[in-house]
């Protein structure tokens, strides 16, 4: 199924990175041919009313009102839709804190792919991931904030990081429109030791491509005593990687979420962009 409806959650301060992951997360949206729909939401918190004197008013109304958080990414979003011509709607709220993530990943569910800035390491974008992943339904598709300057809105270089999993085939069809598009597609699993079932996976899979349009090859990458998050993320600098496919891996344990040490690692600082799927 292409992609044609995507959704971009607006949460957080208008920063200059914030600010560029904005505009290339449209620009991703306008290679797809999709529409966007923009969702900012603030905290709704409560602020004391304050007594103000006559003189004191008079001072605030010659002032000219700041503009805030919440409409500063709003500005930033009308202006790189503007520029690229892609049809795009905007929509805000106020709700509490603890209701935000949940807030999103209720809309995120009438879209094909939610794009996320991802701030490195911040574990308030990773609840929000964590909730847009599990209660949406719907794949996402991560925007690293740190490498942002670096970053292209197309996917000419796609690497899937295959486990052989359930979860990495549901991210495999969640991003065929992707694959399709893409110049060069390469099936990536992390092993030290090579065996024939690792082998016989990766080939079904490259040869399950071949009948959707999409020419990929299957390798490994060694670990080396190293974490397979850390092992992917070079892997996909050293060669250029426009962006990695992958499933994300979870499970619960007494009503807490812990995540797998791939997807925490990559959700935590993502190496380019990362289409990711439960």
């Amino acid at each position: 199924m292409p992609i044609k409806d995507v959704f971009l959650p607006l949460v957080g301060q208008p920063q200059g990175r914030a600010l560029a992951a904005i505009e290339k997360c449209v620009a991703v949206a306008a290679d797809l041919g999709a529409r966007i729909t923009a969702l900012a939401l603030e905290d709704d918190v409560f602020v004391r009313p304050q007594v103000v004197l006559p003189a004191d008013r008079e001072s605030a109304e010659a002032s000219a009102p700041e503009v805030g958080d919440m409409q500063q990414l709003l500005n930033a979003f009308t202006l790189a839709a503007s520029r690229t011509n892609i049809r795009a709607q905007t929509r805000s709220g106020k709700v509490p804190a603890d209701q935000i993530a949940s807030v999103l990943a209720e809309h995120a569910r009438f879209s094909d792919l939610t794009l996320v800035p991802v701030k490195p390491h911040d574990s308030r974008t990773e609840h929000i991931i964590e909730t847009l992943l599990f209660e949406s339904g719907r794949p996402l598709l991560l925007c690293p904030e740190q490498h942002v300057d670096a970053l292209r809105p197309e996917f000419e270089n796609v690497m899937i990081a295959w486990d052989h999993s359930a979860r990495a085939a549901r991210a495999v069809g969640d991003a065929l429109p992707i694959l399709q598009a893409a110049a060069s597609v390469r099936v990536i699993t992390v092993a030290d030791d090579k065996t024939e079932a690792m082998v016989q996976s990766g080939t079904a899979l490259v040869d399950h491509l071949t009948e959707h349009g999409v020419h990929a090859s299957f390798e490994t990458a060694k670990g080396g005593g190293s974490s397979i998050g850390k092992v992917l993320g070079i892997w996909a600098n050293s060669h250029a990687i426009d962006a990695i496919i992958m499933g994300a891996y979870h499970h619960s344990r007494f009503n807490e979420i812990v995540w797998g040490g791939v997807t925490k690692t990559v959700i935590g600082q993502p190496p380019c962009w990362v289409m990711i799927s439960h």
